[in-house]
Order: structure tokens, then sequence, then C-alpha cells
């Protein structure tokens, strides 16, 4: 994690393997456009919808999580170049920090980012749950969401006690070792009521707070526990405020949190209200929309570090509930600020108050790891073409009328990008397609699997050996979303080229249910498609 700080602030489905249908559908379709008069219009429109294999991207995407894994790896891991790691973790402590995940190419837990990760997870499958089901891929989205709230539950020794981070950045970035040789510090550290943290308990608990939706039907004792450590989690961090960078020092060069923790407070707050529908947390987030910024900062990003954009979404979508309409007024200011953000990403507000797009089209916010940003934004852009759909309204910005249709279009412009639609025809998803990087910064993927080569590596032995290599990395980090390119399409896939080259957890998680949506969409046009051909023949 070669990173610095920001700089601105439901229903069961069988699991029908997904290829069978899909291939089922290619091989009608094919036949019937034999002996059909096919129009240039529909050649088109299936050679678009055809583009990218969004179902491969989809379980590619799952796959990363697993090369993430930190402690004792289970039966059924499927990423084999990895083994344990991590097995004393919080020993010298005397309590069991075993397990949760590495957030990019190096070996340190850092809270924060790996909340958020799970937050996206558990809202790509709240949003698409079924979706993600029919693709078949359900089962190892939750086991991507239960192996950080697993860990969470255990790093919440007791209500007013979080551990915030095991390792840390400045001796794991003095070596270059596969996690399974790790030598480096495992020092944890933690917040509590006399070293706060109010935003890493915020975004812990919107993490626990969001799975505990995801296991409410298939897990209810689990999630009911996760719910409860939520909870407190919330009133830890509102009770004892401040900044967790304040209480721990060494997470300030990696994970600042520069918009401090106003927004990770009413982003608790709007998912504990969206687990429980208990009216004390929407009152919190109406209460101090104000105060904490909710309705005053015009933002136009959305990442680990602030939340504002995806609050303001989520109180936007109250807005058309009927029970509350007393809160009316607080909830549109919300949602102009929702809409400035969506607006910014469109290119559809005033001048300087738009995102930057490279040549190729791609969002652009700033050189390091900009991708965060593009997958969070084609997340959001998504989640709310639905709720414009669902709600028949269209996007008005001070650029002219955005309609949901148009909004879909863009984020799958932005994941299209992603996927190899772009100036140097290369996929930033990592494994997708026929060229991708392979020299992606990271330990142990640059570095001979254990299982090949069980002598120990040590930390010089690794810069020495296996970082200067200009081969490509024995292992491939399947699903992993490097930083990508800057803001003139350009890329380097060099190892120590770690503000492009380095993946996050962060970066993949938004993709999993915006994968599942245009899967989803793709294969209902291709139904289409065959309906029309078959009336023609």
């Amino acid at each position: 994690m070669e990173k610095k700080m920001n700089s601105n602030s439901n229903n069961h489905h069988q699991n029908t393997p997904r290829f069978v249908c899909h291939w089922t559908l290619l091989l009608f379709s094919a036949a019937v456009s034999a002996i059909s008069t096919t129009t240039p219009a529909a050649a088109q429109a299936q050679a678009q919808a055809q583009a990218f294999d969004y179902a491969d991207a989809l379980a590619k995407s799952l796959l990363y999580f697993e090369s993430q894994r930190s402690g004792r790896l289970p039966y059924n891991q499927r990423v084999t170049w990895r083994l344990h790691s991590g097995l004393t973790d919080g020993l010298e402590q005397g309590v069991d920090l075993v397990g949760g995940y590495y957030d990019a190419g190096d070996h340190v837990k850092f809270g924060l980012p790996m909340a958020f990760t799970v937050t996206m997870l558990s809202w790509g499958i709240i949003q698409f749950r079924d979706e993600i089901a029919i693709a078949g891929e359900l089962e190892h989205a939750t086991e991507a969401i239960k192996w950080g709230t697993d860990y969470f539950i255990k790093a919440h020794t007791s209500p007013n006690v979080l551990w915030a981070e095991v390792g840390d950045g400045d001796t794991d970035h003095y070596c270059w070792q596969r996690p399974e040789d790790m030598t480096t510090s495992r020092h944890a550290y933690k917040i509590d009521q006399n070293n706060p943290g109010s935003d890493l308990a915020g975004e812990t608990a919107a993490a626990m707070a969001a799975a505990s939706i995801v296991f409410k039907k298939t897990n209810p004792h689990y999630s009911h526990l996760l719910l409860h450590h939520a909870q407190e989690l919330f009133e830890f961090g509102d009770k004892y405020r401040g900044k967790y960078d304040g209480s721990i020092a060494v997470v300030k060069s990696y994970y600042a949190s520069v918009s401090g923790y106003m927004d990770e407070l009413l982003w608790a707050a709007a998912w504990l209200y969206e687990a429980t529908d208990k009216e004390e947390y929407l009152n919190y987030v109406v209460d101090n929309a104000a105060s904490f910024g909710g309705v005053g900062w015009a933002i136009s990003e959305f990442s680990w570090d602030v939340k504002y954009a995806g609050v303001q979404i989520m109180a936007s979508k109250l807005l058309e509930k009927a029970e509350h309409k007393q809160h009316s007024h607080i909830l549109k200011q919300y949602r102009s600020k929702a809409e400035y953000y969506l607006c910014s990403c469109l290119n559809k507000n005033n001048g300087s108050d738009n995102v930057d797009r490279s040549p190729g089209g791609l969002l652009y916010i700033r050189q390091w790891n900009n991708m965060q940003y593009v997958t969070t934004a084609a997340f959001l852009l998504t989640i709310y073409s639905d709720f414009l759909r669902d709600s028949n309204q269209n996007l008005r910005c001070p650029a002219g009328i955005v309609d949901h249709e148009d909004i879909l279009s863009f984020a799958k412009s932005q994941v299209d990008y992603i996927l190899g639609s772009n100036p140097l025809n290369t996929s930033y998803l990592v494994g997708y397609g026929s060229k991708y990087p392979t020299r992606v910064h990271h330990r142990g993927a640059s570095i001979m699997s254990y299982r090949e080569n069980k002598g120990f590596i040590g930390c010089t032995q690794g810069y020495d050996h296996w970082y200067n290599r200009a081969e490509a990395n024995p292992n491939v980090l399947v699903g992993a979303v490097v930083g990508g390119p800057d803001g003139e399409d350009n890329f380097k896939d060099q190892r120590n080229n770690y503000m492009q080259t380095e993946a996050c957890t962060y970066n993949t998680a938004p993709l999993v249910g915006v994968f599942a949506k245009l899967l989803q969409l793709e294969e209902n046009n291709e139904l289409e498609l065959v309906a029309s051909y078959r009336k023609k023949i």
C-alpha cells in the first residue's frame, strides 16, 4: 500500500451456472440470425451487448478478495498460490486479531479501508442481490463480506474498544516479502474512549449494519450479532468524538482521515436506519445534516475517506416514502447535494464544477490510484439510475436533464473503459481479457508461491530478486483493479509504478454489484433480440 492520504477532502434463487443460459441464448440467437434478415441497427446493438463478458468480470472480481485474505485460509480457498499468514496477529496485545484483509499490495491490516470495502460489497448485494444470485456468485459475494465482518467482531473487543490496525506501513515498506514469510512488526493499535476514532468506529458500524441486512434472511443469528456490534460502535463513535489518525499516528501517511469523522457518523446512522427502521437513526441524519456538512458539502468524489455523496444518495431515496414527509425539507437539501455529485460526474454542472475526464473518457480525480473514484462513481450512478427509473423521474442538472438510461449508459462506459474499451485496449481488471497489467505492485503476487518454494524469503532478498525483476509476476492477481492510467490515458505496467499498478480492495468492491447489473441488462437485451427475431421468422 505505497499510497498517501487524499489531498482533498430477499429472494432466494437456484444458482444455475450463468454460462449455461448465456451460451444457450447466444447459440439460439445465432441460429435465428442465420435464417433471418438482420438490420444494421440490430447487428450493432447485438455487438455492443456482447462486447464484454460481465459474468467473467463478476466472477473474477470476487476471486480477488480471496487473494487478499489474512489469517488461516479455509478449505474452499480458490486462490491456491496463497496460504495461511498473520496467525499471531494480536498475540502481543493478548487479543485474537487473526483474519481480515490486507488492503492492497502490502501486509498491514488497515481498519478504515477494510470497513469501507465491506460496506460497498454489502451495498452491492443489497441493491443487486437477485442479479448476483442468478449469476451464481451470491455465495462467493457473501463469503467475501463475512471474511471481513468476522474480523470486525473480533476487533470490537468491548463496547468502547475497536482494534484499528495490525502492523504499520513504515516497517512494512522496508520489506518485500510474501505474507507467508512476514517478519515485520505485527503490533496492533486500538481506539477507545481515551483515544477516540469516530471515523473508524462510524465506518465499521456502517459496514456491520449493511452486512446485517445481507444476512438477515439467510443467517438471522449472525445478522443480529452484526447489528448489535454496529449499534455499539455507533454509540461509541458518537459519544467519544475525534479523528482516529489523531489517536493512531502511524496511520497518517497512509489512510489519514482528511474529511474528518462527521461524514462517517452520518453514514453509520443512515445504514443503521436502513437496517433497523428506527426513527432515532433517521433523526440523527436529519438533525445533524447542517452541522455535520451533510447538506453543506457539495462533493465530486466518493471514497474510503469521503462518504458525503453516499449519505446524500441514501437520504435522497428516502424522499419518495410518505412516512418521511415531515423531513422533506432536509431530505431535499441532501438530494440537491447528491445530484451535484452525479451531475459533476456526468459533465452536466457548470464549468469547473465537473469532474475532469481523460481524452479516452475516464473520470479523473487525481493521479494516485484514480480508479478507486471511477468504480465508486460507477456504483453510485448505477444506484441512482435505478432509483430514477423506479420513481419515474429524471436528473435535473444545470446543463440539462438526464434520464435514467443515460446515467446508466455513462456508468457502463466507465466500467467498459476498465475492461478494455480505452486508447491502450488494456483491461485494468487483472486477469480479464487478453491484455492486462502483469507487473502489479503486490508482494505476494510478485514472488513465487509458498506452495512452490517454501524456502524463506527475507526483506532485502525480496527486493533484490523479485521486486526489480523485469518479468511478469509469477502469480496473477485475478480480479484486482489497479490504480489505472493518468489523465492522458497513459499507463506503465511496472512494479515500481505503484501509483498506477497497485490494486486495492476498495477499487474492486463497488464493481461487484455493477457487473451483476450490466450482466442482467445484457441477458435481457439478448432475450429481446431473440424474441424480435422469432417474430420475423
